[in-house]
């Protein structure tokens, strides 16, 4: 199955079930060979920092560290929102492994062949 997807998360411990529903279901868009990608904004940008999702565990699921380890491991690409990032004054030399800082243009153009986006 040829083709995009987008996941763009804004949440992080604020709605812990929404950030870990969000990889899981990135995680099924990889699977399906995809080329898939999550973009975190607002307060989901907090997801890029190296042990900030170490305590996420929503009962039903795996870890959100270990969904998001998996993802990047899998292929999958998390686009951090430099606004956002800046904005929370957080670390660039404490990004998780994947994460990359991005501006909306990026995003913009990931999106401009009609690729489907699902927001959480």
């Amino acid at each position: 199955m040829p083709g995009k997807f987008c996941m763009s998360l804004t949440c992080s411990k604020d709605n812990t079930d929404k950030a870990t529903v969000a990889f899981v279901v990135a995680n099924a868009a990889v699977a399906s060979e995809k080329e898939t990608l999550v973009f975190l904004s607002t307060e989901g940008v907090q997801l890029c920092q190296k042990g900030y999702a170490d305590d996420i565990h929503e009962d039903g699921f795996a870890p959100l560290h270990e969904l998001m380890t998996n993802f990047v491991k899998a292929g999958g690409t998390i686009w951090v929102c430099s606004p956002c990032f800046k904005k929370r004054n957080l670390n660039e030399g404490n990004l998780i492994d994947g994460a990359t800082i991005v501006g909306g243009a990026s995003l913009v153009e990931f999106l401009s062949d009609g690729s489907p986006c699902v927001s959480y």
